[in-house]
């Protein structure tokens, strides 16, 4: 008999999205942390240079702009979008495969990317969404940064109320007025969404013992 605790299953894609400032990024790295092997983040492909401690293929595979062009040409990302004057896109090959072995993916992108992905991929995608508690908090967030001027801010702020209007085509959505009270709530999203019966591809052949 099968142990119903190692069923094969396929992986997900589990996408966080947020404005900037709302928490994704705290988020994913304490998932990324406490998951360990179990989840893999997603690297994305991009155009933006290269900061102080970055590593290449770690935190982004960095190209130029002709090799990203080269890339969208020959339909090699899931999703792709120009922000704030970079191109960022997620490269396929090294996902498909994995998810039919049962790996699990994290992807931080936005909406747009998030809208791309499930068009491709859709019973794959798991669909997240950060709200900060108040639009004065996620500001006051982004100016505890000390990172950006005040006109990038008020970009920043512009493009999280157009962001914060396409709430409504996630799965999930989730405020993060509280850094581990939101944490445990997106962890008991993952959890859940890897039980759901359609990625338990080993379930067939288990109730078929069951049943005989």
């Amino acid at each position: 008999m099968a142990d119903p605790d190692t069923l094969h299953r396929r992986g997900l894609m589990f996408i966080l999205s947020s404005p900037s400032g709302a928490g994704k990024t705290t988020i994913a790295r304490k998932l990324l942390a406490e998951e360990g092997t179990d989840l893999k983040l997603s690297v994305s492909v991009t155009t933006r240079p290269m900061r102080p401690g970055e590593v290449e293929g770690q935190d982004y595979y960095f190209v130029d702009r002709a090799e990203f062009d080269r890339l969208v040409e020959a339909d090699a990302f899931y999703e792709w979008a120009e922000v704030f004057g970079h191109c960022y896109g997620t490269p396929k090959a090294q996902i498909r495969e994995k998810l039919k072995r049962g790996e699990d993916f994290l992807f931080d992108i936005d909406w747009q990317g998030t809208q791309q992905l499930y068009q491709r991929a859709q019973g794959d995608v798991v669909r997240v969404f950060l709200l900060p508690p108040s639009i004065a908090a996620l500001e006051q967030r982004l100016r505890s940064r000390n990172t950006d001027s005040d006109d990038v801010i008020a970009a920043r702020m512009a493009r999280a109320r157009s962001e914060i209007g396409h709430w409504d085509a996630y799965d999930y959505v989730v405020i993060n007025d509280d850094i581990d009270a939101c944490y445990a709530k997106v962890k008991t999203i993952l959890e859940a969404e890897r039980m759901r019966r359609l990625r338990q591809t080993g379930l067939i052949d288990f109730v078929r013992e069951l049943t005989r």
